[in-house]
């Protein structure tokens, strides 16, 4: 690491193990983000050279160029050069598509993130139960960013892990099931041709990721958590949806259990900002008025800290809500394509 990054990476390391519960002012994000920006745009040549084509003066976290997400498919958005990197993170796109590439110097800022958000919407009741992954292992899939943290958790928080549904489970047993949307839907079609249902103990829970991008088929928000209720027994009020992306080093969660009450609104911890932005314009819409979202991840130091989204959202008072995706979409002003940077 460079001198800047030694400086900047144990304060945001100690920013992150303060918790969700200890908002930052708007002037302590700023002062960070702004150093983040200037570590980034002096040591990132991509982001440096589509800054320097933007031209524009930065003086608040929200005037921050964004960098599309599409652009992890065509560079290597990285501080360092990506031969150094300790992980590379793929995302998961089609067999015709190119996958984006996230490059880590180091974990400790990713997993750091991960933890107190984990810890604080999906264990509020501080927990530990046995964890059901329906996701690869960490050996099956070395390159997926969602198994990654999938390991980390079931080695801070579960009392034990499987990573697939057991016939039969202890009726005694509160059990906490992890994955993406389509295994869950894989796994209600099996319970229902082999005319099977679980009745899991009061206490259990589930967190389903999404996960229908690229599938052909898709079930409905509302119809996918009330086949939680029928194949398994865990309410609706006790299954959370995580909002997270291979380019991103934080996730964000459904309020769900910490309000106890069944809620879409994702929070957002203090280490990082979500906006909604208008693609025509790209100025920050008002609340409840859809945009597409941006978000800006302090943990994602080593990379790009701004990002912009093709997912649809608002926001609201206290977070944001995701309304679907808006292929192909992008914002004015927000753009880095090949031919731009090749034309310097």
């Amino acid at each position: 690491m460079n001198k800047t990054a030694f400086e900047l990476q144990p304060r945001l390391l100690a920013l992150i193990r303060r918790g969700v519960d200890t908002p930052t002012t708007d002037a302590e994000f700023n002062e960070l983000a702004l150093e983040v920006f200037a570590f980034q745009s002096t040591h990132n040549p991509i982001y440096r050279a589509y800054c320097e084509n933007l031209r524009t003066t930065v003086r608040h976290w929200k005037e921050i160029p964004a960098v599309p997400t599409s652009a992890f498919k065509e560079f290597e958005i990285a501080c360092f050069p990506a031969s150094e990197a300790v992980a590379e993170f793929h995302t998961s796109g089609t067999t015709t598509d190119k996958p984006g590439r996230h490059f880590f110097k180091t974990l400790e800022l990713y997993e750091a993130a991960i933890l107190p958000n984990f810890a604080a919407h999906l264990l509020p009741d501080g927990v530990r139960l046995p964890m059901i992954i329906l996701t690869p292992s960490l050996a099956e899939a070395p390159h997926s960013s969602l198994t990654h943290m999938m390991e980390v958790v079931a080695l801070e928080f579960g009392a034990r892990c499987v990573y697939q549904m057991p016939e039969t489970l202890p009726a005694d047993q509160p059990v906490f099931l992890l994955g993406t949307a389509f295994a869950f839907v894989h796994l209600f079609e099996d319970c229902e041709s082999q005319g099977r249902k679980y009745s899991l103990p009061t206490g259990s829970r589930a967190m389903e990721t999404g996960g229908f991008k690229g599938r052909t088929r898709a079930v409905a928000k509302p119809d996918l958590y009330a086949m939680f209720q029928r194949y398994l027994g865990i309410p609706t009020e006790r299954v959370v949806n995580e909002y997270g992306m291979t380019e991103l080093s934080t996730q964000f969660y459904d309020a769900t259990l910490r309000l106890g009450r069944r809620s879409d609104v994702k929070t957002v911890p203090p280490w990082a900002r979500v906006l909604v932005v208008n693609p025509v314009t790209g100025k920050e819409c008002a609340l409840h008025e859809p945009g597409l979202i941006r978000v800006l991840d302090l943990a994602n130091l080593w990379s790009a800290m701004c990002l912009q989204t093709e997912d649809v959202g608002v926001a609201v008072e206290n977070g944001f809500e995701i309304r679907g995706r808006a292929a192909g979409a992008s914002v004015r002003g927000c753009s880095l394509t090949a031919e731009e940077l090749r034309s310097r």
